[in-house]
């Protein structure tokens, strides 16, 4: 019952999030259009950066809600939720910090054009925020590797084909220099050359 009962709030949450991606990718269709159609000077570049700036909130929400969708429908075995945790949190940080960016760049914009450069406080401590949320992604990434929490590359990644064992299997024979090879005209001081 509160198995389902996650899972149906994680669907509605993601829906919510992807209709919001909805609305805002309009919106930044609709800003990008009105840039070129009220043609002034001043006006389209900031109206080319605004439409820009909202499409990557819309990528913003679009991850969030993919990354909400995706885990709580993960079975809970406990091996596939680390590196999904940590791509969606990657992939979420990554596009908040362009469009923290992409923000003080049209601030940078309109304070040049507005001849207020007194205010030129305000994209650089923006400039730096997503600076600092750089470095903390950075120490996120660090410590969620596999061999900081303590496992091995094999138990990070269940996926390995069958094909990448028995190659592993024959490079430690190798390596060993030692047993008899299962293939014929395959030699084991071949492949450790």
């Amino acid at each position: 019952m509160e198995e389902a009962s996650k899972r149906l709030m994680a669907g509605v949450f993601s829906t919510m999030f992807l209709a919001v991606t909805v609305c805002l990718a309009l919106i930044s269709v609709v800003e990008f259009v009105m840039a070129f159609v009220q043609v002034q000077d001043k006006d389209l570049i900031s109206g080319i950066v605004r439409a820009v700036n909202t499409a990557i909130i819309a990528l913003a929400t679009f991850e969030l809600g993919v990354g909400i969708g995706k885990e709580y429908t993960v079975r809970e075995d406990g091996r596939d939720l680390y590196p999904l945790v940590r791509r969606t949190v990657t992939r979420f940080v990554s596009v908040v910090c362009i469009a923290l960016v992409l923000e003080s760049l049209l601030m940078v914009i309109k304070y040049s054009q507005l001849e207020l450069a007194g205010n030129l406080y305000y994209p650089v401590a923006v400039v730096l925020g997503a600076g600092l949320l750089l470095v903390s992604l950075g120490l996120f990434i660090h410590f969620t590797r596999p061999e900081a929490r303590g496992e091995t590359e094999r138990e990070a990644a269940p996926q390995d084909t069958a094909a990448e064992g028995l190659l592993s299997r024959v490079a430690a024979q190798a390596r060993l220099g030692g047993g008899n090879c299962p293939y014929p005209g395959f030699s084991y001081a071949a492949a450790s050359d």
